[in-house]
């Protein structure tokens, strides 16, 4: 008789299944069961490290993708992400606790910045590290921001973005943080692939991921700031003034076109109003992200978001086609203005053939 010896999960396969039950969880909106499956990770002795970024982010970047397929609606996915964000606050645990002796961070999200998540994630992976961590949460004005640094004299804030629109206020807020002498560490998709749009406005580091970002200042500290720094520097093409001027249009642009692409995309004119107000909140949102590509030099980041709009237009079974015309409309009104009219060009044409039957001669 032999007896067989018992599978010990490994640690690969202990994630996983720990993913899978905080999956459940949260996209079921149980709090109670969310909390339940990150205490036991803790008590069975799972790096509390590994919680929050193996497991609670991993789950965070289902919700995400779960999103944008339209398997989640709005109210899941701010329920998931709310719990989610609840859970991450793992210094409830003893296993958890540490003294903070490495000095003093401030981690923020910028002005307008509402996913706070990501934020969250990398205050308490700072706090396992040993810093001492002033955690602001979303949305801080960057005075407020900057009266705290005064009051508490940080070595470094971390600043982060998941939206690209904000990135014109993260410079303001980059700008202003290394003016009173404190070194800013950038994070969040905001700030493009490979950080490129944090070394663009001036930040001092950039890291994608909490983890990263703790390795990252494990290493040395961040250089202070020279004060002789000029913003303007970093981006001298906004003296074409272009930025400025698609910015202080916007509502009177989402008004135009929305109004002529009754004609261009004769489909509209059976929308109901829920249909019409969801169709402005899309071109708003697609001047915010002109507006942005203007400020950065950078028609990349307009053609992703138009080619991601499409996506997601058609995971919740609206018509893209509507995509080239709204833009064609654009760019007339813009005609004047080189950058952004070859911004929203290059827009059209990363479209597929599908997004641009009823283009016209735009296609």
């Amino acid at each position: 008789m032999t007896t067989e010896t018992p599978h010990r999960p490994t640690a690969g396969e202990a994630v996983e299944k720990l993913t899978a039950e905080l999956w459940a969880a949260v996209s079921a909106a149980d709090e109670r069961a969310a909390t339940d499956v990150v205490l036991r990770a803790l008590d069975d002795g799972m790096a509390p490290e590994s919680v929050l970024i193996d497991v609670i982010a991993s789950v965070q970047g289902k919700v995400g993708e779960e999103w944008a397929a339209n398997r989640l609606t709005v109210a899941e996915e701010h329920a998931a992400t709310a719990i989610n964000e609840r859970v991450a606050a793992l210094s409830v645990h003893p296993a958890a606790r540490t003294t903070p002796d490495l000095g003093r961070i401030t981690v923020a999200c910028v002005d307008g910045e509402w996913h706070a998540l990501p934020a969250r994630l990398l205050a308490e992976v700072l706090k396992l590290r040993g810093w001492h961590v002033d955690y602001l949460g979303a949305q801080v004005p960057s005075p407020h921001l900057i009266a705290h640094l005064h009051r508490t004299d940080a070595d470094v804030v971390a600043l982060s973005s998941s939206i690209a629109t904000r990135l014109p206020t993260a410079h303001a807020a980059i700008t202003a943080c290394q003016a009173v002498g404190v070194p800013v560490l950038a994070g969040g998709a905001a700030f493009g692939p490979g950080g490129k749009y944090a070394r663009l406005l001036g930040a001092d580091a950039w890291a994608p991921d909490a983890r990263t970002a703790a390795d990252r200042l494990a290493r040395a500290p961040l250089p202070r700031p020279q004060p002789d720094h000029q913003p303007i520097d970093d981006l001298p093409h906004l003296e074409d003034q272009e930025y400025s001027i698609v910015t202080r249009s916007s509502t009177s642009l989402v008004r135009t076109v929305l109004t002529a692409l009754e004609d261009a995309f004769p489909a509209m004119r059976t929308y109901s109003d829920h249909q019409r107000e969801r169709t402005a909140e899309d071109l708003a949102h697609i001047v915010d992200f002109l507006a942005t590509s203007l400020y950065l030099g950078d028609e990349d980041l307009f053609t992703w978001f138009i080619t991601w709009t499409a996506g997601i237009l058609t995971a919740r079974g609206v018509p893209a086609q509507s995509l080239p015309p709204a833009l064609d409309i654009l760019a007339r009104e813009l005609k004047d203005f080189p950058r952004a009219t070859r911004t929203l060009r290059h827009g059209i044409a990363a479209l597929t053939p599908e997004h641009r039957i009823t283009a016209g001669k735009t296609a």
